[in-house]
């Protein structure tokens, strides 16, 4: 298939990069438009106080690569208008560093978000993220780390099942259909990892932000949350928690639907 590649943590992201390595392997032909620079808990957010730039670049995936110095709906919106030969088979965005389960996570995130887009342009898509943990997040994301040991071999592992599964779920994916498909990947994940069907977490994220410094500045940062879900159907968190690859089909038609 022809698909639209985005993603959150900007098109330096090693997560991204073995994605895209995945799905060449696996026949897919992918077209890079990633944001710039990080764009982590934009949501899907589009930019509206300034222009934004694109530019074709060579990031060394032998596919065609663009960036885009605004956030993940920016890059897909852009792409589809603008840059893109022709019409995609799907759309998928990722492989985010972190989970995006639960509601609060799923709707602040620009990794859905990316995928939501393609989804209000009509195509089928997919949303994929990695769980990590907290520590390593940070390194990650804050640091500029790089995956390696165990971590590398569980991202490619999921970035072959997430390739896998484009191939599975966007043709049976109806067109014009508001549906996307959010994957979440546990740590570690092996190529017998089973898929458990989900729907998201109820789960509460509140006092995000540190209290105000000298400068009256507050600070993003992880807080614990508590998790309300009922005890069945199997949540995305408690299926990534148990080891499992978490699928939850985001229907946006049903939102507010009697």
């Amino acid at each position: 298939m022809k698909l639209l590649v985005t993603n959150d943590d900007g098109i330096n992201s090693i997560f991204l990069h073995e994605l895209i390595s995945a799905l060449k392997h696996a026949g897919h032909e992918p077209f890079v438009v990633a944001p710039t620079k990080e764009q982590s808990w934009t949501g899907a957010s589009k930019t509206r106080g300034r222009p934004v730039k694109s530019a074709a670049v060579d990031r060394g995936f032998n596919c065609p690569t663009w960036i885009v110095d605004g956030t993940p709906s920016d890059c897909v919106n852009i792409a589809i208008a603008h840059l893109l030969p022709g019409k995609m088979d799907g759309v998928i965005s990722g492989i985010n560093v972190g989970f995006n389960c639960s509601l609060g996570f799923i709707l602040a995130s620009g990794t859905v978000a990316g995928a939501w887009e393609g989804a209000l342009h009509g195509l089928p898509a997919i949303a994929v993220s990695q769980d990590v943990s907290e520590e390593i997040y940070y390194q990650l994301k804050d640091h500029g780390g790089q995956p390696e040991g165990e971590l590398l071999a569980t991202l490619k592992t999921s970035a072959a099942h997430a390739a896998r599964l484009a191939g599975e779920l966007l043709p049976a994916t109806p067109p014009r259909s508001f549906i996307v498909h959010n994957l979440n990947f546990p740590d570690p994940c092996r190529s017998d990892t089973p898929v458990k069907v989900t729907v998201p977490a109820h789960f509460f994220v509140p006092g995000l932000f540190t209290p105000a410094d000298d400068e009256s500045r507050h600070t993003l940062i992880w807080t614990q949350g508590e998790d309300v879900s009922p005890a069945d159907p199997l949540t995305d968190l408690k299926c990534v928690e148990s080891g499992w690859i978490s699928h939850t089909t985001l229907d946006y038609r049903k939102l507010g639907h009697l």
